[in-house]
């Protein structure tokens, strides 16, 4: 079930040009959120192919879009294989343990940061993320206890700052990759120019965890695959 939530009059959306973000912002609109604002950040990922995506979402949802260089945070961000050039993307699972290997330690709480800086700055009065069920085994920083000690440390650290009713969300924090398919799907959103593939290439690889998670999710909500893979090989369900 999609967590509910206020209604968003002016949404900053952590956006990657992926498919989870992308239906986000795609529902908020359908919601009725009156301004979407596409926070993209290039912190050195391999993959920052998916950054590219951003301006034509942004156009097709008549949404602001702000690509910021924090490509300076690289060094302190080493240790995996997202930010490494030299590492191997694993392949296989999501819930594998070797995905370990992608965990890039506190980004979603340095991202979500600038998002609630640029929600200040033009007045917005959600930030909201695309955090969902199948992160939470990988990612404590997708799971429901990270959301809830951010709003409070994001409610002390700008008290008195950001507008009345300000609320950090992850809409679909309980939902599977597949329910986010389905959505998108009803939704129109353009599944083809979205970006999972953590190796960036020129291609979907089609076995790194997150092509893996998305091909099982298109295959686990019938609807078909329009992804552009290297290697189609049907995921197991």
């Amino acid at each position: 079930m999609i967590t509910t939530q206020r209604q968003a009059g002016h949404a900053v959306v952590v956006s990657s040009g992926g498919l989870d973000s992308t239906t986000l912002a795609y529902w908020l609109q359908a919601k009725g959120t009156g301004r979407l604002t596409l926070l993209g950040i290039d912190y050195g990922q391999r993959h920052r192919v998916e950054l590219s995506r951003l301006t034509a979402f942004a156009q097709a949802l008549d949404a602001e879009c702000v690509i910021l260089d924090l490509r300076g945070l690289k060094p302190v961000l080493s240790g995996t294989a997202l930010t490494d050039d030299q590492a191997t993307v694993p392949a296989g699972h999501y819930t594998d343990h070797s995905m370990r290997a992608t965990v890039v330690p506190n980004r979603n709480a340095l991202l979500l940061d600038v998002a609630v800086a640029l929600a200040i700055s033009v007045k917005a009065d959600t930030v909201a993320f695309g955090a969902h069920a199948g992160d939470h085994p990988i990612y404590p920083d997708c799971r429901p206890s990270f959301l809830y000690a951010y709003r409070r440390m994001a409610a002390v650290a700008s008290e008195g700052l950001t507008v009345s009713g300000f609320q950090v969300v992850a809409p679909f924090m309980d939902v599977t990759k597949a329910d986010i398919v389905r959505l998108g799907a009803d939704l129109g959103v353009p599944f083809a120019d979205t970006w999972s593939c953590y190796v960036g290439g020129a291609r979907h690889c089609g076995r790194c965890g997150t092509c893996t998670e998305r091909k099982e999710a298109f295959a686990l909500a019938r609807v078909p695959d329009p992804t552009d893979y290297e290697t189609r090989e049907t995921p197991c369900t």
